[in-house]
């Protein structure tokens, strides 16, 4: 990951006026919101155009809607596509690496982002989904909009909790702007963004989310559009059988995240080259496309044919299970993109396919599949994506129905709970874990990172050679001139501590040397370990203070820490931290 160049700042009283007042930043937000309902809008258009020019669909149609694919164009686009996608992606990796998120951004560097990496990203996911790979525009749409926030942010300078709630505005409003829902939105941008809720974030978050709805919706007047019916026959006994599906949903969605894992796993083992990989995959989709449209792209289009729902039930179990493969094998092999759309469609088959099961063992039951298969959309969306508020919202602004939605959020729960428990990620930091990154959600965690070693350290460290004798010792170091004393040997490498208080003991001999009474010769302080890391290390050594040295080769002694003065530190960080969260500061 590379930053852009640094934006043009805005002249420093503009910038003054903004950092001392709340309301400006709601300011900043409405802006953000506006640009990212455009951000979809734009996106969502070009996907469209893209469909139009390489399957030969008719203007209005969408391609995953559609019964039937030329089988030319079905093949030839994902496959050719993806050798131009791989291609591509692998030499912009080489020359950027991996680019920063949103979540990670928060998570990790204060909302700071590359606009130019979340260009590069958004035009990844409009080819992946274009070519019709069965991933989701969601990443593009949230990279693109939060990458623009925090190019405003940076460009006015802002604090580092603003900058985290300014780049979920943008998150926010693209999602608003993409299913319709300024509440789901919102929350979007609070569960998965910020990865917190709090007063000082509530006003910015929720006007940018509504923002960015009207926006998209004069643009692109289009919604995530459901048909569901009326749902007069749900009863009690359906909120509680909706903890059944969320059990289930949970399971498969665990599947669906440990299969993109295996799926890459499974091409390293072939050593078939990053760059190829697309390639295959995305010949793999244009097969599985020839007998269901429904595999390509996000799913959108299919959420959008009500008429899926009424198709034979082996059909839809065909489209579930070819779905869920080629949402696998497309992120899997390399294309760019987000399972959320594909989870709602995946989820709403799911959900038909077990309402229809359990009227066929209980038949008096009269399940209504079209209420499952709301439930369904949110319980295994939850799992794949998180944010169990989110998934209730999206629900209840789809439908409109508050008793339906009370299902939804038994379903939600319940699958929420079971992935945590049993799997603790969602997809998006379970790819940060594959990685090699420790973080599971937005929550500001860089500030530890931040806060090293190398910070809290004091720099004044008293010396002494380590083959001085205890009585030349005593007298440089007399008792209450200082506590500790660190011995160097002939190169001035570390070799441990000494304690001044148990040299002047009176018991030992006259021949004793510094070597004799050292402590902690093999523990010490790198300048690069966080303060977290530092405190288990005084914990686990059991040691009051240790040294810090360059290196654990070289051991040249650059500084002292007390175990006293790291938590100090730790605590006084952590405070300042929880008082920007709840916007005391």
């Amino acid at each position: 990951m590379r930053w852009s160049s640094m934006p043009l700042e805005v002249p420093h009283r503009l910038r003054a006026i903004v950092r001392a007042r709340e309301s400006s930043v709601i300011v900043l937000a409405l802006i953000v919101g506006a640009l990212a309902g455009l951000v979809v809008s734009a996106m969502g258009e070009a996907v469209a155009l893209m469909h139009l020019t390489f399957f030969g669909l008719d203007p209005g149609e969408r391609l995953s809607g559609r019964v039937s694919l030329n089988p030319y164009y079905a093949f030839l686009t994902p496959c050719l596509g993806g050798l131009l996608f791989g291609l591509a992606t692998a030499y912009i990796t080489r020359r950027r690496g991996t680019e920063v998120d949103p979540i990670e951004a928060n998570a990790l560097h204060g909302g700071r982002m590359s606009l130019r990496g979340s260009l590069i990203v958004a035009a990844q996911t409009v080819w992946s989904s274009g070519v019709g790979a069965s991933v989701g525009l969601e990443a593009g749409y949230t990279q693109l909009a939060s990458g623009i926030a925090s190019a405003i942010g940076r460009a006015f300078r802002l604090r580092r909790s603003d900058m985290r709630i300014l780049v979920g505005c943008g998150a926010a409003a693209a999602i608003a702007g993409a299913f319709g829902a300024p509440l789901g939105g919102a929350f979007y941008g609070f569960e998965l963004i910020i990865g917190s809720y709090s007063i000082a974030s509530l006003a910015p978050v929720g006007m940018a989310a509504l923002v960015g709805y009207v926006t998209a919706q004069v643009f692109t007047p289009d919604r995530l559009g459901i048909e569901s019916g009326a749902f007069s026959s749900l009863a009690v006994h359906d909120v509680v059988i909706a903890g059944g599906v969320g059990l289930l949903a949970a399971i498969f969605g665990i599947a669906l995240m440990r299969g993109v894992a295996a799926c890459e796993v499974l091409f390293s083992r072939l050593q078939v080259k990053p760059g190829l990989r697309p390639m295959v995959g995305g010949a793999v989709v244009g097969l599985l496309a020839m007998v269901s449209p429904q595999v390509m792209s996000s799913g959108h289009g299919a959420l959008h044919l009500t008429g899926i729902f009424k198709l034979p039930l082996e059909t839809i179990a065909l489209i579930f299970m070819l779905k869920a493969l080629a949402s696998i094998i497309s992120l899997g092999t390399g294309f760019r993109g987000g399972l959320f759309f594909a989870s709602l469609l995946l989820g709403a088959l799911g959900g038909q396919l077990f309402a229809v099961g359990l009227n066929a063992v209980w038949p008096g039951l009269n399940a209504n599949a079209d209420a499952y298969a709301i439930i369904g959309m949110g319980a295994l969306s939850v799992s794949v994506i998180g944010g169990p508020l989110t998934m209730t919202f999206i629900a209840l602004e789809t439908t409109g129905d508050l008793w339906l939605t009370t299902a939804v959020l038994i379903a939600v729960i319940i699958s929420m709970q079971v992935t945590r428990e049993f799997f603790g990620y969602s997809f998006t930091t379970w790819r940060f874990h594959l990685r090699g990154e420790t973080i599971r959600s937005a929550a500001d965690v860089g500030w530890i990172r931040d806060l090293t070693v190398g910070q809290m350290m004091r720099s004044d460290v008293r010396t002494t050679p380590v083959e001085t004798p205890i009585s030349a010792f005593r007298e440089a170091f007399p008792l209450g001139s200082t506590n500790q004393v660190v011995a160097v040997d002939e190169d001035g490498r570390y070799a441990g501590m000494m304690i001044v208080a148990e040299a002047h003991a009176s018991d030992l001999p006259a021949t004793a040397s510094v070597r004799d009474i050292l402590h902690h010769a093999d523990h010490m302080l790198l300048p690069q370990l966080t303060a977290q890391e530092a405190i288990a290390a005084f914990d686990r050594f059991e040691a009051e203070a240790l040294v810090v040295v360059d290196s654990a080769e070289r051991r040249q002694v650059i500084g002292l820490l007390s175990e006293a003065h790291a938590l100090r530190r730790y605590s006084d960080a952590s405070e300042r931290q929880r008082r920007e969260l709840l916007g005391e500061i």
